[in-house]
């Protein structure tokens, strides 16, 4: 899937990329967010985001069927000798092989892939320094060639997507909802100042629904079908009485069936992993800083992500937090297009970015 730029982040000739050094830059940038279940990219050249499930389908657990979207689209469909693998677990690389061999053939498919080009890569902030290396070493050490690799941490990429003035502001609350994952992000001047990885995301509300189904009518649905009641019921609105007739099996007679599903045995399903968000986004405020969270205060808690898209979200958020809660437009995009303001501006790219090779991190070569 395509995304056109909309002329987010400073053109090259405004942001100075003229300087000598700047313009020494390699042949092309890219800008990869590498979700659970979706890999997003920015392609300065082309000026434009694309996006691809992240999911491999092998045959036989040897051979490689298809990748990307036509592999997602086999997800739940796919006889006995093929598996639907997805390389990410948790927000972190879970088969690193896997996800080198997909990266690589997502980047060469159609898109005029040129090899020694420079990538910036969005990281989980919560997580080890060695599971933060396997995302560098995942494009260095690959086919691609790069002639540099440099991070930045999501919470940092997110705010910036969501037109924020990192650099400037004393107090900025980012929580990530994924789809593995939810990212909550203390930022100020330019730092991040707290951070909390949850192992809450799209598909841990999934599950609680299959399960809750399960239990209750004896019926077993998909996650697929799963998903598509999470997204038309949401968490929150004033509908009581709405339900709607999915297909699964029956599992007292065993034969597939269809029956319906009440928007109230839904809700119930995601009340528990939606409180538990709150709760964490509440102890986050607590351990906030004073002066930083006054300002978090004054301008509210900004929430990305796909699985921010969810109806009702920011308005049970809102109630239960009592801070403003604001989501933004394609809200999924968020960290792809700060990593589009990254590579558009001097900045940001020199102030935000590092790379694994530094010292710093002379211990994990």
């Amino acid at each position: 899937m395509f995304y056109q730029s909309e002329g987010e982040g400073i053109p090259p000739a405004e942001a100075g990329v003229n300087n000598k050094g700047w313009n020494e830059m390699a042949r092309n940038v890219y800008g990869l967010d590498l979700g659970t279940y979706e890999i997003k990219v920015f392609d300065k050249k082309k000026n434009e985001i694309w996006c691809e499930k992240n999911v491999i389908a092998m045959k036989d657990r040897k051979y490689i069927f298809s990748l990307g979207d036509q592999a997602y689209e086999m997800y739940e469909k796919s006889p006995d000798n093929i598996q639907v693998v997805f390389p990410m677990k948790n927000g972190v690389i879970a088969h690193f092989d896997d996800m080198q061999y997909l990266l690589g053939n997502l980047l060469q498919t159609g898109r005029q892939f040129v090899r020694g080009s420079e990538y910036v890569i969005a990281v989980p902030t919560d997580v080890t320094e060695v599971e933060k290396k396997a995302f560098f070493d995942l494009v260095f050490h690959s086919e691609a060639r790069a002639k540099s690799v440099r991070i930045v941490e999501r919470g940092l990429a997110d705010a910036l997507g969501c037109g924020i003035d990192i650099l400037s502001e004393k107090g900025i609350f980012i929580a990530n909802f994924g789809g593995g994952t939810t990212e909550l992000s203390v930022l100020s001047s330019g730092g991040i100042v707290l951070n909390k990885l949850i192992k809450i995301g799209g598909e841990y509300f999934d599950r609680a629904i299959i399960s809750l189904v399960r239990h209750n009518q004896d019926f077993l649905i998909g996650r697929m079908t799963a998903e598509n009641l999470r997204k038309e019921f949401g968490v929150f609105d004033q509908k009581t009485d709405s339900s709607i007739t999915v297909s699964g099996r029956d599992l007292i007679s065993g034969v597939p069936s269809q029956t319906e599903i009440p928007i109230s045995l839904v809700r119930a399903a995601m009340k528990e992993p939606v409180e538990e968000c709150a709760h964490a986004i509440r102890s986050m405020l607590e351990r906030t800083p004073p002066d930083v969270r006054r300002s978090i205060e004054a301008k509210g808690i900004y929430i990305t992500g796909g699985l921010s898209n969810m109806k009702g979200l920011s308005t049970y958020l809102q109630e239960s937090i009592g801070l403003p809660v604001m989501s933004s437009p394609q809200a999924e995009l968020c960290a792809v297009r700060g990593l589009q303001k990254i590579i558009s501006d001097k900045t940001y790219y020199r102030r935000l970015l590092y790379s694994m090779l530094d010292d710093n991190y002379r211990w994990l070569r």
